[in-house]
């Protein structure tokens, strides 16, 4: 599944640096660079030398790792289980789980999830995907009175096919890294080239690349053409010398008989991944998905509103469709959206999902397309043909793309075709059920972090269980209310339409934290009088004098200035602050051992320093604060200076905070 961007990223997701062209000597340093196609070669060549399970176990769950990301589901299955048998814990059975959901192995998936949940002391962590397996074999069982047909595409290839957008004459436009993309390097990632923009001929099948100026040695893909096809919006992944190359929106009109040179749409900011651009009819609205931190979680779909001035500021679309994990590939069709969801139940990895705009402009609770147009691998980018011919017993038209077990080894295109279903076997229904009333649900869950260590904050989280008796505070407008959490249920709310809530949750020994939700944008559905909806609030249990690791904190050499992206972390701590102003922390830098003693100290003392002014600049009251520079008196790795390999002293250069009082 490597592409959680484009498919390029899919997953679609190019986030993918530009350091592919770092030599790699070992397997792990290949998946590392996610350079996947070269890490199974190396890594079975390093397990068949491997000398002790252990080591063995190590190097099978990263072969697992690597054949998930090549969308090679059951080699990634059968080295998970060698991994779990080679004492590789509750990370190789989880992967094995997750595995077995994609492949619809949904009974084993069922036990192995069951099993992961015994083995980390807590069933509610995975007690969602155990419920979505059972929906799923239901879905599948079921298959016979499907709505929908499909059926492969012949111009697909053992490379990534997808992405498919309608174009003039009887064609479609994909995204392919087939052999004849443009340029010679290869994306090592995938094996394949860097991915093009192609153009194929439905009545002959025969491809060609769209448009030469347009395709460049960078990764593009997933398309877009407005209504009268002189504009098109597609994604380009690209940076600078030194940067990670980010995906951006860009914009292209037809001129003179060609294609402009694409400008990126103003609205894109640095640092964050953007792709699958779809515009609606009449030009004024342009969705797309994208992973700001600003979002409710993972990558959200956003719209932008054209006026006289360009397009507008994105805003994020409501809770009824976004959640905390990933939403991509919207197409806009008329009042109705279609998008792909990881998290809504589904039958594995991103499934197809249609909702539409109610009478009061809310969205409607998404309804999942079901197999066989969902299967366990990853469905995305569903557009229907309004130009391909129906009949009484054709209904629509269209095509999407799958990593199903069906195709040629990749994301495949695949053509649908909606029909009537064949009926249902009647069932006698004594009477006639009284209508439900429409409503929401919300269920708040405290939670508790499960780490490897229970004494050390620093060590691996194998999951969160419920924390009972603890303080849920509720604020909607001026109003609030207090709750207490029992055992391991929930809080269970109803809502009200158009509302924010806010959340403070507290326990005794433990730091407060916050979550929100809203209703904005969902509105009560008769169609589905009950929607259930859930707010998870993980609270962290206080450590007194236990220094706490903290992430993305870098600094240039020789320097001690915060730079951009270590200010989401310091943010978030300053957040936390905030919420608990009964603590005081000390924030501490280190070094590794180059450089001399005096050194170390003044500078780590002084990026130490630098992090604390940082928190004060954001509202925290310095006596709350002390800052202090270990130098290299306190390595997390104890190493012979120079026989210290890179990533020992990237463990040692480090930043952490500890609560004093």
């Amino acid at each position: 599944m490597r592409r959680f961007f484009l498919p390029l990223l899919l997953i679609g997701v190019l986030i993918a640096s530009c350091t592919y062209t770092q030599k790699i000597r070992d397997g792990k340093t290949a998946f590392e660079q996610k350079q996947y196609s070269v890490a199974v070669k190396m890594l079975q060549k390093e397990y068949d030398k491997a000398k002790t399970r252990v080591e063995r176990g190590k190097l099978a769950l990263l072969i697992g790792e690597s054949y998930k990301e090549l969308n090679k589901s059951e080699e990634s299955i059968r080295w998970y289980q060698i991994a779990y048998d080679n004492q590789a814990g509750v990370d190789a059975l989880k992967e094995k789980a997750y595995a077995l959901k994609r492949g619809e192995q949904y009974k084993e998936a069922m036990q192995a999830f069951k099993e992961l949940g015994i083995e980390i002391g807590s069933p509610y962590e995975y007690r969602r995907e155990i419920n979505a397996c059972e929906i799923a074999q239901g879905w599948k069982d079921a298959l016979q009175y499907a709505e929908y047909r499909v059926d492969l595409m012949e111009f697909n290839t053992k490379d990534a096919d997808y992405a498919p957008v309608l174009y003039k004459d009887n064609n479609l436009v994909f995204t392919s890294d087939r052999s004849t993309s443009t340029g010679e390097e290869v994306y090592n990632w995938t094996g394949n080239k860097f991915s093009d923009l192609f153009l194929v001929d439905l009545s002959s099948n025969n491809v060609k690349p769209f448009d030469l100026q347009l395709n460049t040695e960078n990764n593009e893909g997933t398309a877009v053409f407005n209504k009268a096809f002189t504009e098109m919006y597609f994604t380009r992944c690209f940076g600078g010398k030194r940067e990670d190359a980010f995906c951006k929106i860009m914009v292209s009109e037809w001129q003179n008989g060609t294609w402009s040179a694409p400008r990126v749409l103003d609205f894109v900011q640095p640092n964050i991944n953007y792709g699958h651009p779809s515009i609606s009819a009449d030009g004024k609205e342009l969705y797309f998905a994208c992973n700001s931190l600003d979002g409710w979680g993972g990558y959200d779909i956003y719209v932008s509103e054209r006026s006289l001035e360009g397009w507008g500021e994105p805003k994020i679309l409501s809770r009824s469709i976004n959640t905390i994990g990933n939403e991509k590939f919207p197409y806009i069709d008329g009042d109705t959206l279609y998008f792909s969801s990881d998290f809504h139940p589904g039958m594995g990895g991103l499934d197809i999902f249609r909702t539409y705009k109610m009478g009061n402009g809310n969205w409607a609770p998404p309804f999942n397309l079901k197999p066989p147009i969902n299967s366990g691998g990853d469905d995305f980018g569903f557009v229907v043909d309004y130009q391909a011919k129906t009949s009484n017993e054709i209904l629509q038209i269209g095509y999407f793309t799958s990593t199903r077990m069906d195709g040629l080894g990749n994301d495949d295109i695949y053509q649908f075709e909606k029909i009537i279903p064949p009926p249902k076997p009647v069932v006698q229904i004594p009477e006639q059920p009284k209508q439900v009333e429409a409503k929401m649900i919300l269920d708040v869950y405290v939670l508790e972090k499960i780490y490897e260590d229970p004494s050390n904050p620093n060590s691996r989280v194998l999951g969160r269980k419920p924390l009972p008796e603890a303080k849920i505070e509720m604020q909607v407008g001026k109003e609030t209310k207090t709750f207490s959490t029992a055992g391991e249920e929930p809080v269970t709310i109803e809502l009200n339409e158009n509302l924010d809530y806010n959340f403070l949750a507290s326990k005794e020994n433990y730091l407060n934290n916050i979550a929100k939700f809203t209703t904005k944008g969902i509105g009560k559905d008769p169609n589905n009088p009950v929607q259930h909806f859930e707010v998870e609030i993980v609270l962290d249990k206080i450590l007194l004098d236990k220094e706490i690791r903290l992430e993305n904190i870098y600094y240039d050499l020789d320097k001690w200035d915060i730079r951009d992206d270590a200010k989401p972390t310091l943010d978030a701590l300053a957040e936390s602050l905030g919420l608990n102003p009964q603590i005081r922390i000390q924030l501490s830098s280190h070094t590794d051992c180059r450089a001399s003693d005096t050194y170390n100290e003044t500078l780590s003392q002084r990026r130490a320093q630098s992090a604390v002014d940082y928190l004060i600049s954001k509202g925290i009251d310095a006596s709350r604060l002390v800052a202090k520079g270990y130098g290299e008196t306190q390595p997390e790795v104890s190493c012979i200076c120079t026989r210290c390999s890179e990533e020992e002293h990237q463990q040692n250069r480090r930043t952490t905070f500890k609560i004093i009082e």
